[in-house]
C-alpha cells in the first residue's frame, strides 16, 4: 500500500473542488480521540435495506490496530476510514477482521457522506485506495463508482465449495473469488450453506449467481473466511459479475439484484477493462466515537 498521505486538508473532487466547512475540518486538539462516523445503508433508497457500513472520517492515519479495532467493534461488514489531503481522498476499508483490496458499497457510503453531508458540491470524487485511484460520479439520486474488471477464469471445482453450498453449480470460475453460476433465481435463493465448510475454500469470498426472474442476473456473496458470512450487497463482487453476465447476455448494460434478506439492486455497465456500478445510499446514523 502507498505510504500515509499527509495531514487532512478538505477533501476535494477530481476538479479540485474544496468539499467546504464542517466541524471534521475544525482545529479540535481532541479530534483525534473523537472520530465522526456515520453509517449507511448502500445500494439502497431507504434504511433497512442494502448493505450497511461505517464511514470514519480522519485527520490523520491512525495505528491499523487502531483501525481494525473500531471496524471490530462496529461489526459491520465494512468499516471505511478516509483522510483527506491535497492530492486527493485516501481510503482504506475493514472487515470485522481484516483489510480489504476493494470494497464497493463502503466506497459507496462514502461518497453519499462527502456529497449528502460533507459540503462537497462538485460531481466526481477520486479516492486513493490499494486497489488504485477509484472515481466515483454522481447522477442525480444514484452514485456511480468507476471499479476495475475482474473476470473469472473457469477453474477446478473445490469440494469444500460445493459442500458448502450444499449444490452444485453448473458452472464454477475464479477471478479473486469463485463465481458458481447455478440455473435459476430459485437456486440462489435457496441456498443455505455450511460457513464453517466455506470458511476452508482459499478465496476471499464466494459469488452465487443465475439469471434473474425480473432482472438480468441475481447473485449472492459469502465470505466467511474474512469473517462475513453472507455480505447483503457486495459491490465489489460485481467486478466479476459484470463481464461475465455481460459476455453471456452480449450487451453492456444490466441490471443485478443481490437476494441477500436486506437485498439491492444496482445498474452495472460494462466498459471494457472497467465497469460501472451504480447504486443509491440511505443514512442511517451520524455521530462519533471515542478511541481513548
Amino acid at each position: 500500500m502507498s505510504p500515509p498521505l499527509p495531514s487532512r486538508s478538505p477533501l476535494i473532487g477530481s476538479a479540485g473542488q474544496d468539499r467546504g466547512t464542517s466541524g471534521w475540518d475544525s482545529a479540535s486538539p481532541s479530534l483525534q480521540n473523537r472520530i465522526p462516523m456515520y453509517v449507511v445503508d448502500a445500494f439502497a433508497n431507504r434504511v433497512f435495506t442494502g448493505n450497511p457500513a461505517a464511514v470514519c472520517l480522519l485527520d490523520r492515519w491512525l495505528p491499523d490496530l487502531v483501525l481494525r479495532s473500531i471496524a471490530a467493534e462496529n461489526n459491520l461488514s465494512e468499516t471505511a476510514f478516509l483522510v483527506g489531503s491535497a492530492s486527493g481522498n485516501a481510503l482504506r476499508w475493514f472487515t470485522p477482521e481484516v483489510e480489504v483490496d476493494l470494497c464497493g458499497h463502503a466506497t459507496l457510503a462514502a461518497a453519499h457522506v462527502l456529497f449528502r453531508h460533507e459540503g462537497f458540491t462538485g460531481e466526481t470524487l477520486q479516492f486513493e485506495t490499494r486497489s488504485g485511484v477509484l472515481s466515483v460520479t454522481r447522477h442525480d439520486d444514484w452514485i456511480r463508482l468507476d471499479f476495475p474488471s475482474r473476470p473469472a477464469e473457469d477453474c477446478g471445482v473445490p469440494a469444500d465449495l460445493v459442500t458448502g453450498l450444499g449444490r452444485a453449480p453448473v458452472r464454477v470460475a475464479r477471478s479473486r473469488d469463485y463465481l458458481a453460476v447455478f440455473e435459476s433465481e430459485e437456486e440462489v435463493r435457496g441456498l443455505r450453506p455450511d460457513f464453517t465448510t466455506l470458511a476452508r475454500v482459499d478465496c476471499v469470498g464466494v459469488i452465487a449467481t443465475a439469471p434473474g426472474d425480473t432482472c438480468d442476473f441475481v447473485s449472492r456473496f459469502f465470505a466467511p473466511r474474512v469473517g462475513i458470512p453472507e455480505d447483503p450487497v457486495t459491490g465489489s463482487a460485481h467486478c466479476t459479475l459484470i463481464p461475465y453476465w455481460s459476455d453471456r447476455l452480449g450487451r453492456p448494460d444490466l441490471l443485478a439484484r443481490q437476494v441477500s434478506p436486506r437485498g439491492g439492486e444496482l445498474r452495472c455497465e460494462d466498459r471494457g477493462d472497467r465497469v460501472g456500478i451504480l447504486g443509491r445510499a440511505a443514512t442511517y446514523s451520524i455521530g462519533s466515537i471515542r478511541t481513548v
